[in-house]
């Protein structure tokens, strides 16, 4: 029986910083690395050992510093890099070798130049050493949605018979849709029935090619997968991984369809997002779902009665949820009388109807002129006579 529970594995610091802008050096890692423990999740790919004098170094030093989440790092199926990573995970007190192999005839004969039987040979001797090494081991079958069904699925009974106690099977190119991603899942399932009896967790990692990483994610999720696999603000290789934040956002909101829970902590889903932002070279697109600056800003004059109304009008879940201070209503030439009076009453400006009608011609005037609209601004809108009678400015402002 499939658990509720969804494990979140960050690949942040692996898969996210082969990202073009996005290298971190070792003491940037652990920042990072200890933003993802507050944030609560379960697992944190670390790196790829092997790669780089760097990674083993960072892979090595988050090991000893970070005690909650589980420790992971990359390997290819060969002798030299899973003995590599299990050097680097040495001091963990929870451990993971992560083995990776190509299952796509493509990715066989291009990449690997090797056939299905050579590459079927290496799976089970790969995940048995790293069992060896590690008692958690995960394997992923590598460009699984363009794999042949029948040599996947035999490809992953090796590894389970092998003793791999995580099975990913990664959309790498980010080619697949929703329906088709979360067949292969219950397809894998159906057919494998050692999977449920060893209780082996099947995991998801979506690349954001054709944009439908975190749908293919959740799709996922809905077909059995409890392991999600993704990066703090969807970086990664091209066009990204899948959002972390709109994983766990859209997890939370639409429980009603999903029924699963994790241990992340919501409220540090944008200050997390925030670390990230500022370790690399880049922040968040402003209309980026969940920690985009924009996520609960609103300008229309529509939509900003109806926040004052009632903010379920036009957002479905409160900044706060996700570690935003409060909504802000962004005052422009879409803007409406509603939202003028509001901030003039939070700057200490109580106006009529008239005064309201006087002042809102000549803000729309200024806001078709002007971007960005300043507090200076509407206060020098203002008649004097309304100016003069300026009470105690409230507190909070948006």
């Amino acid at each position: 029986m499939t658990s509720n529970h969804v494990v979140f594995f960050d690949t942040t610091l692996r898969d996210g910083e082969q990202s073009p802008g996005c290298s971190m050096t070792t003491q940037e890692k652990l920042t990072m690395a200890h933003a993802l423990e507050d944030l609560g999740v379960d697992i944190i790919e670390a790196g790829f050992a092997m790669a780089s004098e760097g990674d083993f170094a960072a892979i090595a030093t988050i090991t000893q510093a970070i005690r909650t989440p589980r420790i992971a790092s990359l390997a290819r199926a060969k002798t030299e890099d899973i003995e590599m990573a299990a050097r680097a995970l040495q001091f963990a007190d929870r451990a993971r070798i992560h083995v990776f192999l190509a299952s796509s005839d493509l990715h066989l004969e291009y990449k690997l130049k090797i056939g299905r039987a050579e590459a079927l040979d290496l799976c089970g001797e790969s995940v048995r050493l790293a069992r060896s090494h590690c008692d958690d081991v995960e394997f992923s079958p590598e460009d699984s949605t363009r794999s042949e069904r029948d040599f996947l699925v035999e490809m992953v009974r090796i590894a389970v018979e092998a003793g791999a106690t995580t099975i990913n099977m990664p959309d790498t190119v980010g080619y697949s849709t929703q329906e088709e991603y979360g067949q292969m899942f219950r397809e894998v399932r159906e057919r494998i029935p050692a999977i449920d009896e060893k209780g082996v967790v099947l995991s998801s990692h979506c690349h954001d090619d054709l944009g439908l990483g975190v749908a293919n994610s959740l799709a996922a999720i809905r077909a059995g997968a409890r392991q999600v696999e993704c990066t703090i603000n969807g970086i990664g290789e091209r066009a990204g991984n899948a959002a972390l934040e709109e994983i766990a956002a859209a997890l939370y909101v639409r429980g009603d369809q999903y029924g699963v829970s994790s241990g992340l902590k919501l409220e540090n889903l944008y200050p997390t997002s925030q670390v990230l932002g500022q370790i690399i070279t880049f922040k968040p697109s402003p209309n980026k779902a969940v920690v985009g600056d924009n996520a609960f800003a609103h300008e229309s004059g529509i939509h900003q009665h109806g926040m004052l109304a009632n903010p379920l009008c036009y957002e479905i879940m409160t900044p706060q949820l996700v570690g935003v201070a409060k909504t802000h209503l962004v005052l422009g030439k879409h803007s409406g009388r509603a939202a003028l009076r509001h901030r003039l009453e939070q700057l200490g400006f109580s106006v009529s109807r008239d005064e309201l009608q006087h002042v809102y011609y000549r803000f729309v005037a200024l806001a078709d002129r002007k971007k960005n609209i300043y507090d200076q601004d509407l206060i020098g809108l203002l008649p004097e006579q309304i100016r003069d009678r300026r009470h105690e400015p409230v507190s909070e402002l948006d």
